[in-house]
Parts: C-alpha cells; structure tokens; sequence
C-alpha cells in the first residue's frame, strides 16, 4: 500500500476576510511532491480556509492512489483534534466540511499530526500564493507559481505573507513579525550564497552590524526593531526557541457583586453573571473571533468563570476544559463584605492581610502565599500541555494578578498595585528558556 503525506492550510486576511488554501501531496517514502492544489474561496474565516485545505488534500490525494494511506500534517491544533476525534466539532461552517474530509478515504487509513507553523511552510506559501492572486482578480494555477519562483527576479516576486494575526497579546504573531522583519533585512544585506550560519559582521540573528549606503541603514534599523520586539528579556531571543505557550487571560465578567466591589472568591455563594457581564462576554466572544488564533479554553471551576468561559468557547467552536488551580482565593469570612466593612470588623487581619502575603484572611480563608503556589503548579502543567499554542485561560482578579507578577518576578505587595477590570484581557508568554514576557494587562477597548 502506498503511503501519502498530506501537508494543507489554509489563511484569511482579517478572519474572516479574503482567504485561500494550499495544500501539498508527497510520497512517504521519497519525500517527492507528487501534487500541488491551492484556491482563493472568497470570503472565511481562517477555520474555515483550513478545512477547505484539507479536503482538498485529500482529494488531491485519492486522484492519485484511492487505496493508498494518508497521513495528514497540519499547523491547525483545532483540525488536527477535531478530525482525530478527540475535539467535538460545534461550528455550523466547519462540521460539513469536516464530514466530507472524513468521507475521502476510510477513517482506518488516515492519521493526523499537528506540525509547527515554520514546518508547514510549502501549503502556507501556496494558501498566500492563492489569496494573491484572488486579491487580483485571477486564479492559483501551478504553471504560474513555478514561473514566478523560477525567474529572474523570484526574490522580488514572492507574494508577501500577511501580517500575523493573533489575540491582544499574542506573542506567537509577535514572534513571527519579527522573524519576517529579520528576514527581510537578511535579504537586503547578505549575499545569496551566504553560509547557514551569521556571516561575517553580523550577530546571532544574522542581522548586519554595519552596512554601506542608506539601503543598508535602513536594514540595520528593521533588524533592530526586530530584534527589539522580538527579544523580551536581554540575553535570550524566543525567535530561535520556537513559539511560546500564549496564555490569554480574561477575567470573567461582571456578577451582581462585581460593581459593589465585594469580596468574590472561591468560599462565598459564587454567584453567576449579571445580564452587564453576559453581554461583555459576549463581547469578549467576538473579539477573539476576530484575531481567531485561540486553540484551546480553559476556565476556574467557579459558576461565573465557567459561564463566561462557555459564551466564548461557544463562539469559537472550542471546548472548555477545568482546571481547578485557576479558582479563585478563599476571603473566609470576607466572602461578600466590602473593603471598607472589613476593616471596620476584622482591623487587626485585615492589616496582617496587608502586610503579608502569608497571612490569612479571617475565619480561615487563602493566603496570597498558598494562592500563589496554587496557581504557580496549574500554570507549569497548562505550559507543558499547551506548549507553543495560544490558550484562553478564564479565571478571576487574584489568579491573573499572580500570573503576571510572577512572569514580571515582582514582589508579592504588587497585587495591591494593579487594578483588573471586569471581561479585561491580559497575555503572558512562556519560553522554552523558562523566561516570560508580559504581553498585554487589563485591556478592555473590546467592551466600548
């Protein structure tokens, strides 16, 4: 029997917006491409673009050998578990799609892998060669693409990607712009038989110290900023590590208690939305719609989290999935009261509270000590599940003001020195080095 690699994507220039697909059949054995298909469709969403590439994979594939066996390679998490079975399919768009991709061959004979972006590199070239050409008004025809990579002036020619798209703070789509701008200057400044490794003059990017004439300046300048935005910390650069674990953090939305500013943890009466939190939710929903890049939604057990959580994964066609590290703190007798009637009840605990982090609220509640621990051990195995994906945590003030405060390595009074919104959006990266990066914190220009 013979063996096919499938390799498809697909892309939508503002999701939806313009899209296309590419998608490329190779034998398993040889690794020769054996056929090359790519469309504009119009208008969709990336999801959307992504399944349309993998259909046509596979029956790219079936023309050339209909009893062969496929193993499909895609950058697409939600593809990739959704056809393996292990992720429903609730999208209204995608579950046709999804029923025709299973119909091609036979389930036995198929077998799905999710790969890096930069591994993916020969359908995402075809899905933008695609979107280009439909953009300007023509049609993706193979002749065409070979003609323009084969010419005179392929480098000039090859289509633009379009800037990576992602969550408010994504640093995938970060990471990513910065290597298309470190790239572009390489193009400027080094010669085309330039040696694998830094030539001459450069540093570890691989971007020019010093280049003649203002081209050459203006090289040096992109590869700066690149470099910039590319490296959070001094010392280390996540560009050559790979993508990091994105978490998105989105504090539920308001509940009868949230204007009153009570104390709302995890030992109080966990109150559920209020129709004001429901419907900044739903806001929430449609803004990360937009961006389309998150792969995964996981929530606080609590009644609030959970709600918002599921108005948002319903929107995205995701699951939500539990972790019960992301509740909230335990505020004891607190639960319910307001800053002012606890001081006015408890002085004395309130200001060891203050104080110190390992102090406890009154009647036995969470110290920001025992919180911290708690969140520490829930965000290191949600890194080592997620690992290079951009995963939508919906959790609660404490849970995300120590997310952050860890990732800045910040003492443990700066919890009473930030303020989070109700449905705010923060972001925190995680490199493989074990560095992270702040991306973004209480954003909420989604809500006005």
């Amino acid at each position: 029997m013979r063996e096919f690699i499938v390799e498809a994507d697909g892309g939508s220039r503002g999701n939806p917006g313009p899209a296309g697909y590419g998608a490329v059949v190779s034998d398993a054995a040889t690794g020769r491409t054996l056929a090359e298909t790519a469309e504009y469709i119009g208008v969709a969403t990336n999801n959307v673009a992504e399944y349309r590439g993998l259909l046509a994979g596979l029956r790219a594939a079936r023309e050339l050998d209909p009893e062969a066996a496929v193993h499909v390679r895609m950058d697409s998490r939600l593809v990739v578990e959704q056809m393996s079975g292990r992720w429903k399919i609730k999208h209204p768009d995608m579950k046709p799609l999804a029923a025709q991709a299973a119909r091609v061959f036979p389930p036995e004979r198929v077998t799905y892998e999710w790969i890096p972006r930069e591994r993916n590199k020969h359908a995402d070239r075809l899905a933008n060669e695609a979107m280009d050409a439909g953009q300007r008004g023509g049609r993706w025809s193979a002749s065409d693409a070979r003609a323009a990579s084969d010419g005179p002036d392929a480098p000039d020619a090859r289509p633009a990607a379009p800037e990576p798209q992602g969550p408010p703070g994504d640093a995938a789509a970060g990471a990513a712009r910065a290597r298309a701008a470190l790239a572009s200057a390489r193009d400027r400044t080094e010669p085309a038989t330039a040696p694998d490794g830094p030539a001459p003059g450069t540093d570890a990017t691989g971007a020019a110290g010093t280049t003649g004439g203002a081209a050459g300046g203006a090289a040096d300048a992109d590869a700066r900023a690149a470099r910039a935005a590319a490296t959070p910390g001094a010392g280390w650069a996540p560009a050559d590590m790979g993508p990091p674990a994105t978490f998105v953090l989105l504090r539920h939305g308001e509940t009868p208690l949230t204007p009153q500013k009570r104390f709302s943890g995890s030992g109080g009466s966990d109150p559920s939305l209020s129709d004001t939190g429901r419907e900044q939710a739903r806001k929430v929903a449609a803004a990360l719609a937009r961006r389309g890049t998150v792969q995964a939604v996981v929530a606080s057990p609590l009644a609030r989290t959970r709600e918002t959580a599921g108005i948002v994964a319903a929107r995205l066609g995701l699951e939500v999935t539990v972790d019960e590290g992301l509740r909230e703190t335990d505020f004891g007798a607190w639960e319910g009261l307001t800053f002012a009637e606890v001081r006015e009840r408890h002085p004395d605990d309130l200001n060891a509270w203050l104080a110190s982090p390992d102090a406890e609220p009154t009647g036995g509640g969470e110290s920001f000590a025992a919180t911290a621990a708690r969140v520490a051990a829930a965000r290191d195995k949600l890194i080592a599940a997620h690992a290079g994906r951009t995963v939508l945590l919906v959790t609660h003030v404490t849970p995300i003001k120590t997310l952050v405060r860890l990732a800045l390595n910040a003492p443990p009074e700066a919890l009473f020195r930030m303020e989070l919104s109700a449905a705010s959006l923060s972001a925190v990266a995680y490199y493989a080095d074990g560095n992270a990066s702040v991306r973004l914190f209480n954003d909420t220009a989604h809500l006005r």
